[in-house]
């Protein structure tokens, strides 16, 4: 094993938010020789989980691993519980043992399930003594799908593919955020002719997918006029009163969290997760049972003034914000 090449990815995936478990997997992987592996991950989301999948593989002409893409897929059902896995259960002629596959990942499931030509069973838990089937097989045929599955397995959510390089690119933080629908700042991007410049990322749901199966981006650069921290500055927000807790509320913001603030509502203090709208130069309030409330009974009295200041500086920067998907180093 080179450890020159492990010091490296333990480097990259540090860099990239993953933790010293996976690390220790990947690291049982390069011991063994295995020429390519994936390793997996997930992520709590606002409604179910992000399933993460990192991808690895050896060199051709040496020892040598490369950590060459993220793929991160949002799937809303309710997350596995500690120790529980998904698990193909291949029914094997009466005086054998069934064939027990069980895997971390749901899309994954779904599609090796789908694969079977005989009787099978798609189901979750810690073993297949504790199972609890959620999909059934006969002679090739899907015969049983749970009621809480159908949405999921029929129309399974499609992965997207981030690719990474030595480390750099989307974080696992704001790659299950871009995949929930929100907005991520990068800082390091660069055009197709190799100059930098600074972006706030979105995946464009509005538009096909490409040829690699994958959403393209939609981007708005400095000039759109997106300022997250102005835009803080607006809102009667207890967290900014506070420099650190406002430094780490902008940083959480920029990577594509949504995080809980604290504000004053029919003179109480009370709890609404934050989140940019970067395309309409907002921010969003959500209650805590996710319900929207209305940004404008928590603004400072400037904020109407800093909104119609947004908007004219829109119309100006329209013709300057980078186009989507084009001359991006991501």
């Amino acid at each position: 094993m080179n450890l020159n090449n492990l010091e490296d990815l333990r480097d990259e995936m540090k860099m990239l938010g993953f933790g010293d478990p996976l690390i220790t997997k990947m690291e049982e992987h390069m011991k063994n020789n295995d020429p390519n592996f994936k390793l997996y991950d997930a992520v709590k989301a606002n409604k179910g989980q992000v399933d993460i999948t990192l991808h690895f593989k050896q060199s051709g002409q040496s020892d040598y691993y490369y950590l060459n893409r993220l793929e991160a897929v949002h799937n809303q059902l309710k997350p596995l519980e500690e120790g529980q896995k998904y698990m193909v259960i291949i029914k094997m002629p009466e005086g054998q043992d069934n064939s027990v596959k069980k895997l971390e990942n749901l899309s994954e499931a779904i599609e090796l399930f789908n694969k079977q030509k005989g009787n099978a069973e798609l189901a979750f838990g810690k073993g297949a003594a504790s199972k609890t089937m959620v999909a059934n097989m006969e002679e090739g045929k899907v015969n049983y799908v749970s009621r809480e599955f159908k949405r999921d397995f029929y129309s399974p959510p499609m992965p997207q593919t981030f690719w990474l390089d030595h480390g750099k690119g989307f974080s696992k933080e704001q790659a299950a955020n871009l995949v929930q629908g929100r907005s991520v700042y990068r800082d390091d991007l660069l055009s197709r002719e190799g100059t930098p410049y600074k972006a706030w990322m979105q995946l464009d749901t509005e538009k096909e997918r490409d040829r690699q199966n994958n959403l393209t981006f939609r981007q708005f650069t400095d000039a759109y006029g997106y300022d997250v921290k102005a835009l803080l500055d607006d809102y009667k927000i207890k967290e900014m009163a506070e420099p650190k807790k406002a430094e780490a509320l902008e940083t959480s913001l920029m990577n594509g969290n949504r995080p809980l603030v604290t504000v004053e509502k029919d003179g109480q203090e009370t709890k609404m997760y934050l989140e940019t709208a970067v395309r309409y130069g907002k921010l969003n309030f959500y209650a805590e049972n996710g319900k929207p409330e209305k940004r404008e009974q928590f603004q400072k009295e400037t904020g109407l003034e800093m909104s119609n200041a947004f908007s004219k500086k829109q119309e100006q920067g329209k013709d300057k914000e980078v186009a989507q998907g084009q001359g991006m180093g991501v």
